[in-house]
């Protein structure tokens, strides 16, 4: 057959050799033209075959799988029926879980409606944010050394103890605003808690590392960024402390009045809402801060006003800032408002029988309207433990003490040592004494800056422990809160000093105790502050709320009032990134971790 195809073939073109150009041409064209037309009918023909032979095989196939599905038992088709419903199901259900959860309808956040917060404190995901900070800061700048991560961990003067996991990954020393956001920017995505380190001075457990994560710590942002001489206010970094940034702008007479314990430093004192020895004349921290600038938990930066010293002009953001610790944003500059320096100052110490005597010629103090700058009490125990001590110079009066602090003309000081020297005579006052000098003026007050750190002179061994604490009562209530915490800790065998702020209403329990004997301070000072609340005063007067005092708010506040401070929480940090646990909680307690009230 292909033989006579061939010849066939081979006698055409002979053919059309033979004819003329043009014929020939015309016929070559007509042969290959049916020679084509031939092919396709062939390959249609092909194609139609095979799509009938597919055809047929899915049929069958399809009808031997239904026959299989026919035979099946009905336990079986309703067991492939559950399986197809719960498999779809499912896929809805994902699918509109995708969908965006719609917003919270009250105005509060109960704790009992908050999920656990879900950081990534994965070892790889620490590791991997690592080389993300050491770009923004430089890797001189970036710490995992463990000495570091010590320091930053916890303090001997604080009231928390810190387990042995709460401690940073690493520490991160930033020196701008602007490296501050974007640390927090990668904190944010990485979902990485934060804690803020400032001075170091904070006694509620502050900077305990609750999560682990990150600590940074603000010490290279130490500057004065820009003084106002003729407006009488100034802009710095968190870093300058409150001693130093006095010296500097004494040079131009001017003067900034809190003064909490020496070592504080400015975000610190904006975190906490302090106040010191001045507050009975100057007000605490809150009076002193006319804008910050602030660190969202996303990165955001923030400013929360201009310079002047009123505005009424939206939400008075800076307030809400200062005293909440850090777990709202961190402050990264803050705009204190000065005043003139006083042309005089001077002290005066005297020394009662009783504190109930010493009360008493505070409140004479107050009704005939003196200005003093600070009055401050120490309890007998407490002098007692700076004579043990030998913290200062000189040695006093083991008796109720308190020290006056006078400022203004030099006339004017003179007048009210007067004044107040009468009325100490008129109280029963055992002893009063005022400076003649800036070295006596320095030595007098030294007993009263040295209290914390008599105490802690006074350990028994190495393994003893400080406890500070603090509370706040109506003026008229101090002396009754005083002489009971003070027999409540006589009782129970406890070396504890007191002192405080007796002009506004604060006093100061320092305790020292040792391993076995912490359950019984945990129990001394949880009826100090029950007594505070029930006196209508509050569970803390400068020292903040940080980890120890967050569960007695609602006794102080009511539960309202705390689950809106955790929506204001939420709001700003949804997802719990900064100095965690602080202040309101956002996780459930564990069992028994909250004392019965």
């Amino acid at each position: 057959m292909v033989q006579l195809n061939a010849l066939a073939l081979h006698g055409a073109m002979r053919s059309i050799r033979t004819r003329p150009v043009s014929s020939r041409l015309l016929q070559y064209r007509q042969f290959a033209a049916s020679t084509r037309q031939a092919k396709e009918n062939q390959s249609f023909k092909s194609q139609l075959y095979e799509s009938t032979q597919q055809r047929l095989k899915r049929e069958r196939a399809e009808q031997e799988k239904f026959a299989q599905y026919q035979t099946q038992s009905p336990a079986g088709r309703s067991a492939a029926l559950v399986f197809a419903l719960v498999f779809f199901s499912t896929g809805a259900y994902y699918l509109g879980s995708l969908k965006p959860a719609a917003l919270p309808a009250s105005s509060t956040t109960p704790l009992s409606e908050v999920e656990a917060p879900k950081h990534n404190v994965s070892t790889s995901n620490l590791q991997a944010a690592w080389a993300d900070f050491v770009e923004i800061l430089g890797k001189e700048n970036v710490s995992t050394v463990s000495s570091d991560l010590e320091l930053h961990s916890g303090s001997d003067w604080s009231s928390y103890s810190p387990k042995d996991t709460e401690k940073p990954f690493l520490v991160l020393y930033p020196s701008s605003t602007e490296e501050v956001s974007r640390i927090m920017k990668v904190c944010h995505q990485r979902v990485i808690p934060v804690t803020p380190y400032s001075g170091g001075t904070s006694l509620e457990g502050h900077f305990a590392s609750t999560r682990g994560g990150v600590c940074v710590d603000f010490c290279r942002m130490d500057r004065i960024l820009a003084l106002h001489k003729r407006d009488m206010d100034v802009v710095v970094q968190p870093a300058v402390g409150w001693e130093d940034l006095n010296e500097e702008i004494a040079k131009d007479g001017l003067f900034f009045p809190p003064d909490p314990g020496p070592g504080a430093m400015i975000g610190g004192m904006v975190g906490t809402g302090c106040s010191g020895t001045n507050a009975y004349r100057y007000g605490t921290m809150r009076e002193w801060v006319l804008s910050l600038t602030v660190v969202l938990a996303d990165g955001t930066v923030i400013k929360t006003r201009q310079r002047p010293r009123k505005s009424s002009a939206g939400y008075d953001l800076t307030k809400l800032f200062i005293g909440s610790e850090g777990t709202l944003g961190l402050v990264t500059e803050a705009t204190l408002k000065l005043t003139v320096k006083p042309q005089s100052e001077n002290v005066a110490v005297a020394s009662f029988g009783s504190i109930q005597n010493a009360a008493e010629c505070v409140t004479k103090v107050v009704e005939a309207g003196i200005p003093v700058a600070g009055v401050e009490i120490l309890d007998d125990i407490q002098m007692k433990c700076i004579n043990d001590s030998q913290t200062t110079s000189r040695q006093w009066k083991e008796s109720p003490t308190l020290f006056f602090k006078f400022t203004g003309t030099p006339n004017g000081v003179k007048e009210q040592i007067s004044m107040v020297q009468k009325i100490v005579s008129n109280t029963a006052g055992k002893s009063f004494e005022f400076a003649r000098g800036p070295e006596e003026r320095a030595e007098l007050w030294s007993a009263r800056k040295q209290a914390l750190w008599s105490v802690m002179a006074m350990k028994r061994s190495p393994d003893d422990h400080v406890w500070t604490t603090d509370v706040a009562v109506p003026m008229s209530r101090l002396p009754d809160i005083m002489e009971a915490t003070k027999d409540d800790m006589t009782k129970h065998g406890l070396l504890a000093g007191i002192c405080g702020h007796v002009g506004d209403g604060n006093f100061h329990a320092i305790i020292l105790f040792s391993d076995s004997e912490k359950a019984t301070v945990e129990g001394v000072v949880h009826r100090m502050v029950k007594r505070a609340v029930e006196m209508e005063g509050t569970v803390t007067g400068e020292h903040g709320v940080g980890l120890v005092k967050r569960d007695y708010l609602e006794h102080e506040l009511g539960e309202s009032t705390v689950d809106a401070m955790r929506r204001l929480k939420l709001a700003l940090d949804p997802l719990r990134l900064l100095n965690c646990d602080k202040v309101v909680r956002t996780e459930q307690p564990a069992p028994g971790e909250v004392k019965e009230w």
